[in-house]
């Protein structure tokens, strides 16, 4: 076999995926249709969850000295912002980076590892074998066929993969253009600037390099009718009849418009193929959330195949993917169009919804957390297999302090971690490929974790398992029936 997975598309999600197989020892190779990265960063917003994600494998500090730290986001643009700094985690904010910066970093990483990255390629199709699948290619030198076990689709909204594959993409078509414009600003405004009004709505996002980021909507963008690439002109109107000043614009790096299409596709995975990132799901860019929940798709994915193709999990593992991540991936358009409803509310009656929705979210704390909860993905949750599974099963672990360690910097690629937090260190099944224990006594565990004497972390963070029993045996007989949904015996 040339590589046990082929990525076609090498953005942010496919080269986390292939960074993670290699860490579990997977060979891959990433195709790429760009003989180089785009300098134009679609994705801005590296969201605490992803920096989690980063911290989990020890990389996140590249992404943290380059990005600048925000210290929240926002919802449907509303006039309260939300507030990041509540949030449970080492990394309460956000980071503007450009995309291309990111991409920058997380490809250094796989190649670092040992991946391949095929540029100026493009994944034309795959024909089925018994036993493997072959990727057709086309590059430079002619057509190319690659034999692999899997082939994973992370080549955007246009997704050949998916298309090849047959995977339905239902949703609904544009009906608004939203327009963002990199520029930099003699007289920039301050930090987290927005503006929403019956002339339209504004936000500005610094970034590193003096440049900022101006995006907004205005009422004639209700539209489904192209009006042309955006120019410098345009868009200094659009932001002096909001602001009422250009705040010194010029030297654009890059201006664009772009649309509120959603799709999800009906499928994650069909036989050997698996979808990820926008070949997945589609939506109007709010919040910033896209690049991040594709590379949560990535890691969810990554240890599932790593673990299949070097054979300590059952193969009805890889089928836990769509049914984790499409549920995500519902709730993800479903808040995008919310969203683009809150931003599109240019009425007398929508600016009304828009005060009582903000005069909540400040008054509320726990509305705020809820929503910065879920734009940062802390929020998500994988449905347990077991009605009497633990209150804990499925969320997101966070980062217990163990001794004189911390539980992300625990955290592998290529097994689950077994934290026995009995004080015996007895407890355990016996071992197994894919199953790491750490013994040790937590320091002031969050309160849904005080009382757990033992859990089991999957790769990607999310916990597998979770015990309070007081017996050790009893305890023991619980984990042995969790492992077997993961673990061959």
């Amino acid at each position: 076999m040339n590589h046990q997975v082929v990525v076609a598309g090498g953005g942010p999600v496919g080269l986390w995926l292939a960074a993670e197989l290699r860490r579990a020892g997977i060979t891959v190779a990433v195709v790429e249709t760009r003989t180089e990265r785009d300098m134009r960063s679609r994705a801005l917003t590296v969201h605490p969850r992803t920096i989690e994600t980063f911290a989990s494998r020890g990389v996140h500090r590249p992404f943290i000295d380059e990005g600048i730290p925000l210290p929240g986001g926002h919802f449907g643009a509303l006039e309260s912002r939300l507030d990041f700094r509540r949030l449970p985690s080492p990394f309460p904010y956000t980071l503007a980076l450009p995309q291309e910066r990111t991409e920058a970093l997380l490809e250094q990483q796989a190649l670092d590892l040992g991946a391949d990255i095929l540029r100026g390629r493009e994944v034309t199709g795959f024909t089925d074998g018994p036993d493997h699948i072959g990727v057709h290619i086309e590059g430079p030198h002619g057509p190319r066929t690659l034999r692999s076990a899997y082939l994973v689709g992370c080549d955007g909204a246009r997704s050949t993969v998916r298309a090849a594959a047959g995977i339905d993409y239902p949703g609904t078509p544009s009906t608004v253009l939203g327009w963002l414009g990199d520029v930099r600003l003699d007289e920039p405004p301050a930090p987290g600037y927005s503006h929403f009004g019956p002339a339209g709505t504004l936000m500005a996002v610094p970034m590193p390099g003096g440049v900022h980021r101006l995006v907004g909507i205005t009422p004639r963008d209700l539209t489904t009718t192209w009006p042309g690439d955006l120019t410098l002109d345009e868009l200094r109107g659009n932001v002096i009849a909001m602001a009422g000043t250009d705040f010194g614009m010029r030297d654009p790096v890059w201006l664009s418009r772009y649309g509120n299409a959603t799709r999800l596709a009906s499928h994650y995975r069909r036989g050997r193929v698996f979808l990820a990132g926008d070949a997945a799901h589609q939506h109007f860019p709010a919040g910033g959330v896209g690049m991040n929940v594709g590379i949560q798709d990535a890691a969810n994915l990554a240890w599932k195949l790593a673990a299949t193709l070097n054979g300590w999990a059952p193969d009805a593992l890889l089928d836990t993917y769509h049914s984790e991540r499409h549920p995500v991936g519902v709730h993800l358009t479903e808040t995008s169009r919310a969203q683009v409803a809150l931003m599109t509310a240019f009425t007398p009656e929508g600016l009304s919804l828009r005060g009582l929705l903000a005069q909540l979210i400040a008054a509320l704390p726990g509305l705020n957390d809820r929503l910065a909860a879920q734009v940062s993905s802390l929020a998500v949750t994988y449905p347990p297999d077991r009605p009497d599974a633990h209150p804990l099963t499925g969320t997101r672990a966070p980062d217990l302090t163990i001794d004189d360690t911390n539980l992300f910097a625990l955290l592998r690629a290529d097994s689950h971690l077994l934290l026995d937090l009995t004080g015996s260190g007895r407890l355990g099944p016996p071992a197994r490929p894919g199953l790491r224990v750490r013994t040790g006594t937590p320091h002031l565990p969050p309160a849904d974790w005080a009382g757990v004497r033992a859990a089991l972390v999957r790769p990607d963070g999310h916990v597998a398992w979770a015990g309070d029993d007081g017996d050790d045996t009893a305890l023991t007989d619980s984990l042995t029936a969790a492992l077997a949904a993961t673990h061959r015996t």
